[in-house]
Order: structure tokens, then C-alpha cells, then sequence
């Protein structure tokens, strides 16, 4: 509770000094208590023992009893626990808060290979990447979502070969055997185009040299600059590019820019590039006549050699890579992107040499993968959920639910709240969940209602609504009336928000605001059981003003989640 630690931090300042402590290492110790009935925050006392000469708990209760302001102060077992006076929660928490944020920021995420549509273990970049971007908006940072399209690689020259060369009879026959493409996604294109990459991935792997040899000359055209191959190459992932997008809009996910890869290499940015790291002290050339850094001499461990140019001349994805880089922070103030854990090594090399050449390092979000029951996801083997299905499956289980608790709805309403329940719950799911842990996808958990889950945040929302309808004006701020427990509760984790939210900003930790809207949710919950705003027909003024300032956190938080704020469930 930071408004509430700058009080303390006063008020702390000239108490310790006037007991003898110099300096102000202690303000790195007061922190957020650790249990909510100890206070808010609480500062140990064991430090100052020494420089003082005295008990830890004599220290507390000295200071204790020389503390008061807008908190409540007591001391126990050498600690002082500080707990924020309801009055003061009223004062600061119901008032406007303008967002601190004011970056111009660049969030790269997703920039899945355009080869068939997204899985669940996909979804997670596209989901992290997504709720960044929102709480950074939410935050006030002025922030553009960037698409960054792998236009020139073997799995888009895969692609390219195999619709030139393979028949829709080809496809069939050698996918005999396999699940063919589910008739719902008839028609759109990424499933469908995705057959003709799975073709011709088996067909690599029986190991035939002549296809190897020509997917090897249009990747080596591409990576050249080849007008016609590159024409050849969008043509072919564009479909799937498309149905991928519809897929991601479903989950409210949308891009500004999107920027190929080959862009680099057709402007010359790329070949510049090369001419400056090939004068780098680092620099060196293989046998073969590739050229590599060597970030050994930087203090990189394990492989150290970063090959930046095939023997050739042409560049390999990481060279173009760094030269995006370069291009991207020509845009923004501060730069994020978001990668697999896979990509740990790589996103160094990058780093350390874009330090080299005296650029700036961008900040990266790293995620571990989700894993199905039997295993990691591939689309090569086929063995994936995708995220279509999920969305579908998701949706008729929020409807099954619907219709149950409210049968009397129409179709056509249970169709938008199921609709907006199952996509918020499979956000949800998948935010909730710490970037860097991963995770086993179950269908059960993803599509759960109860708990610790989108749907729970939710239906706190349209109680608020409700409520809101029923008064059918403005909240009009009155004298204070009693605040119970429950409203105090709510104030504190109100006061709260502000903090989680750029606690999650700074740190890039989307799950630590979606854990703060569960206790937020949860609080309000508390408050609309113990604290009635309208009794008797009578508004309590003041119970609405309360109530009406969390619908709005909890609607622009749950923008910021990406949950849809439905009015009534």
C-alpha cells in the first residue's frame, strides 16, 4: 500500500531519528505485512538492536508509542505493524487516481510461425503477450502491440513446397490414417492449409533428398532477398496467418503493426548489420567461411560462438533478429518482448550483441510451456489442442451452466454470455498462472467456473451493475456512514490496486494483478452481503459510493485481464 507507505516513511523518519538511528537503510525493510491481521505493513526493529543497544521489542514499543497520524501503529515481538485508519482508506481510496504511466512502449508477442492454427501451448504467448499490453494501456502507458511475421524460414518454405507441389488428393492420401480435419473449421484456412504442412513434414521424414534440396533453395532465395520466392512464401502463410487471427480476435486479441522479417534483409538494414559486427574485436570466421561473434570474451558461458553469417553470405534468423531490434527501438521508449523458455540462449546472444554495438537491450518475458497429460504439444506430430476447439468446448460449458442457473434467458443471450464466459475462463486459466511456471493442460481446470477463475470475478461485476441499475443515477458522496469490517476489508484491498497493478507493469508478472482481482472480487462479494445499499427502498448513499468505485475497478481491471465485463450473467 505505497499511498500509505509514504505517511509511515514521515512519520518513521523523525521517530527513529529522535531514538538515535542514522541513515535509511530501514525503509528497505517496511514492507507489506505478511499476514492481513498483522496491519498493512510492518517494520522489524532487530536491525536498529545494535546501533541502539537495546531489545528489539523495547525498540517497537518506544517507537510505538511515539507514532500516530493517519494509521494505526502496535508493536509486537520487536515488529511495528502498521494498519491504515478506515477514514483515511475513505479519503484516498473514493477519490480519482490519474495513472502514473507515461511511456511510448513496444510489446512484441505471439509471432507464431504461420504453419496451422493455434494450440493451446501457442495461446500462452499470445495470452501473456495480450494482458501485458492491456495493463500496460490500463496503466497509462501509450503502447503498441507488435506482430513480427516469420516470412522467409524452413516451416513457411515447407509450406510454400508443398502446396506447389502436392495435390488436395496428394494430402489425403498420405494423411490416410490420420484425423482428418474437423468439419466445424471446414473452410478456415489454417486448419485446412495445415494438412499440406503435415504432408510434407512426413514426407521429410522418410527422408527424401530431393524435396530437402528444393525447400533448401527457396529458404536460400528468401534469405537473399528473392522478390519472387518471398511473393511466393506470403501467398502460401497468409491463409494461415488469417485463420490464426481470427482465432486470436475470438480471445479479444488484436495487433497494431505487424512487420516481416524479410523487411531487413530487402532495405539492407541486414547486410549493413553484417558490415558492423564484422569489425566488432570479437569477430571471427570458420573453416567454412561463416562468420560468428565471439561473446566468450563478454563472459557468455557454454556456446559462445554467435554465428550471425552462413559462409555464403547470407544471414541466419538471428542476424535478422538484431536488426529488427535496432528497428524496434527507433519506436518506443521501452521495448518487451515475449518468448518461450526455449529461447533463453538466443534472446543472450541477441542481448549482449546488440550491447556491443552500443544499442539497448530489451526487456524479455520468459514462459515455460503448458504440457498436455501424455506430453509437450507439437503440430508436426499432430498431438495439440487447438485453440479453436478449447474456445468451442469453453462456450458450451458456460452455456450448460447458463441455462441451468437462468433458464428463462433467451437463446440468443445465453449464445453472448456463454460466448464471453468461455473465452474469459481460458484467459484467465492460463494468466493466472506465474509466466515462468509451467503448467499440465487439463480440460477440466481450464474450462472450470468455481474458484479461483474468470467466471467468480465476473458475476462480482453484475452484481455491481445490478445494483447500479437499480439506483439508476450517479453515486452522490455523502457524510460517511459505519464501516464495518467487510467495507473496511474492501478499502484496503481497494487501496491495493494501484500497487498490483504496477507491481505487474514493472516486473511483467500479468498473474499477480489477476490473483489481486480475485481478492478484489472477493472482498466485494463480503461487502455486498454485510453492507446493503438500498434497504427499504432507501439508498445508502455512501454504501453506493463505495460499491460504485469498485465496479469501475473491476471493470477496467478485468479490460485490462482481457475478461469481458458483462453487465448481467
Amino acid at each position: 500500500m505505497e499511498i500509505l507507505r509514504n505517511i509511515i516513511e514521515s512519520s518513521l523518519e523523525s521517530a527513529l531519528s529522535d531514538i538515535g538511528v542514522q541513515g535509511d537503510f530501514w525503509k528497505k525493510a517496511l514492507g507489506p505485512s505478511r499476514e492481513k491481521d498483522q496491519g498493512d505493513l510492518s517494520l522489524p526493529c532487530f536491525p536498529f538492536a545494535k546501533q541502539l543497544g537495546k531489545n528489539p521489542a523495547d525498540i517497537a514499543a518506544e517507537l510505538a508509542s511515539a507514532l500516530s497520524d493517519d494509521f494505526e501503529v502496535a508493536a509486537t515481538g520487536g515488529y511495528l505493524n502498521f494498519s491504515a485508519k478506515s477514514d483515511w482508506l475513505v479519503a484516498n481510496v473514493l477519490t480519482s487516481t490519474k495513472m502514473p504511466g507515461s511511456k511510448e512502449v513496444l510489446i512484441e508477442h505471439t509471432s507464431a510461425n504461420p504453419n496451422g492454427p493455434f494450440h493451446v501451448g501457442r495461446a500462452r504467448n499470445a495470452i501473456l503477450g495480450d494482458t501485458l499490453v492491456r495493463l500496460n494501456r490500463l496503466y497509462g502507458n501509450n503502447v503498441k502491440a507488435e506482430y513480427y511475421v516469420d516470412d522467409m524460414g524452413k516451416q513457411v518454405g515447407v509450406m510454400a513446397w508443398s502446396l506447389a507441389n502436392l495435390s488436395s488428393e496428394d494430402v489425403d492420401r498420405i494423411l490416410e490414417g490420420n484425423d482428418g480435419i474437423n468439419p466445424r473449421w471446414k473452410g478456415k484456412t489454417d486448419h485446412e492449409t495445415v494438412r499440406w504442412y503435415q504432408a510434407a513434414q512426413l514426407l521429410r521424414a522418410d527422408g527424401n533428398d530431393e524435396i530437402e534440396t528444393e525447400i533448401g533453395k527457396l529458404v536460400h532465395a528468401s534469405e537473399h532477398g528473392d522478390d519472387s520466392v518471398l511473393s511466393q512464401f506470403e501467398q502460401a502463410y497468409k491463409p494461415v496467418l488469417d485463420g490464426m487471427l481470427e482465432t486470436l480476435s475470438r480471445l479479444g486479441i488484436k495487433f497494431d503493426t505487424f512487420t516481416k522479417e524479410s523487411k531487413f534483409v530487402v532495405d539492407g538494414s541486414v547486410s549493413a548489420l553484417m558490415e558492423r559486427l564484422e569489425k566488432l574485436d570479437i569477430h571471427g570466421t570458420a573453416d567454412n567461411g561463416a562468420h560468428f561473434l565471439d561473446l566468450g570474451q563478454r563472459g557468455l558461458k557454454g556456446k559462445t560462438e554467435f554465428y550471425y553469417r552462413r559462409g555464403d553470405g547470407s544471414s541466419l534468423y538471428a542476424t535478422r533478429d538484431i536488426a529488427y531490434h535496432m528497428w524496434k527501438w527507433q519506436q518506443c521508449d521501452e521495448l518487451i518482448n515475449v518468448l518461450g523458455e526455449d529461447h533463453k540462449l538466443q534472446a543472450k546472444q541477441v542481448g549482449m550483441t546488440l550491447q556491443e554495438l552500443g544499442e539497448k537491450v530489451p526487456e524479455v518475458m520468459f514462459y515455460a510451456f503448458i504440457k498436455l497429460p501424455e506430453g509437450k504439444m507439437s503440430t508436426r506430430r499432430g498431438n495439440v489442442v487447438f485453440m479453436d476447439d478449447l474456445l468451442e468446448e469453453a462456450k458450451a460449458q458456460a452455456a450448460s451452466v447458463v441455462k441451468e442457473l437462468r433458464g428463462e434467458l433467451d437463446s440468443e443471450l445465453i449464445e453472448t454470455i456463454s460466448e464471453a464466459v468461455g473465452v474469459s475462463a481460458v484467459r484467465f486459466n492460463i494468466t493466472k498462472v506465474s509466466p515462468d511456471k509451467g503448467f499440465t493442460f487439463r480440460w477440466e481446470e481450464a474450462l472450470s467456473f468455481e474458484g479461483e477463475s474468470a467466471p467468480f470475478i465476473m458475476y462480482s461485476h453484475t452484481r455491481a451493475c445490478s445494483i447500479a441499475k437499480r439506483v439508476g443515477r450517479d453515486a452522490v458522496m455523502e457524510s460517511r456512514g459505519e464501516i464495518p469490517p467487510a467495507m473496511h476489508e474492501l478499502l484496503r484491498v481497494m487501496a491495493c490496486h494501484l500497487d498490483k497493478l504496477g507491481h505487474s507493469v514493472r516486473e511483467n508478472k500479468p498473474h499477480i494483478f489477476a490473483f489481486h482481482m480475485l481478492e478484489l472480487a472477493t472482498a466485494y462479494n463480503s461487502f455486498y452481503r454485510d453492507c446493503h445499499v438500498i434497504v427499504d427502498g432507501v439508498v445508502n448513499e455512501f454504501n453506493f459510493a463505495v460499491s460504485e468505485k469498485t465496479r469501475e475497478m473491476l471493470r477496467n481491471g478485468m479490460i485490462g485481464l482481457g475478461i469481458i465485463p458483462l453487465e448481467s450473467m
